[in-house]
């Protein structure tokens, strides 16, 4: 462990930053691949429908939302899909394997940001094709407060590949000029 990030933190704080990184590494991935994943069968054995944000954008209340939706509209749907399965699977294995954390936790709270601005939870009603009923104070929030947490903690010089990194590019040479 770096021997800076060791003196300032206890063996159970940095445990404990590692863990929550590693799940909201998880999170992200699992929702990521689950989407990417889809078309799924269901029970039944019927084929589910692929993934698509659309009735999530349809559904939105924020001003993004609307910008979103008229992007949805204007035949972007497509696009919007792959940029989120695909962004929601490279922060998750950043975060899970330790990799580019400080670049992984940007990522996350930029996407936590963008679908928190698409759906404000102001009214405290629930809303159709959205989950929960929240006022203000939602899932997306309270996870975008905890990866900045992991970001200010710098958990990748504890325990991940950065720190592995880290340690490989201090042994090697620096090139002639």
């Amino acid at each position: 462990m770096n021997s800076s990030l060791s003196s300032r933190l206890s063996p159970v704080q940095q445990v404990s930053v590692i863990v929550l990184r590693t799940f909201i590494g998880w999170h992200f991935l699992y929702e990521g691949y689950f989407k990417l994943l889809l078309p799924a069968w269901a029970a039944e054995g019927t084929r589910l429908a692929m993934w698509s944000s659309a009735s999530y954008l349809n559904g939105a209340t924020g001003p993004v939302g609307n910008l979103l939706q008229v992007m949805l509209n204007a035949g972007w749907g497509h696009v919007i899909d792959i940029v989120v399965i695909y962004a929601l699977c490279a922060i998750g294995l950043s975060l899970m394997l330790g990799v580019f954390t400080q670049l992984g936790c940007y990522g996350a709270i930029a996407m936590l940001a963008l679908f928190y601005v698409t759906a404000l939870p102001l009214d405290g009603v629930p809303h159709p094709g959205m989950e929960g009923d929240y006022m203000i104070v939602n899932k997306n929030l309270i996870e975008a407060a905890a990866v900045a947490v992991l970001w200010s903690f710098r958990t990748g010089q504890i325990a991940g590949l950065d720190q592995l990194f880290a340690a490989w590019w201090k042994k090697s040479p620096l090139p002639l000029d």
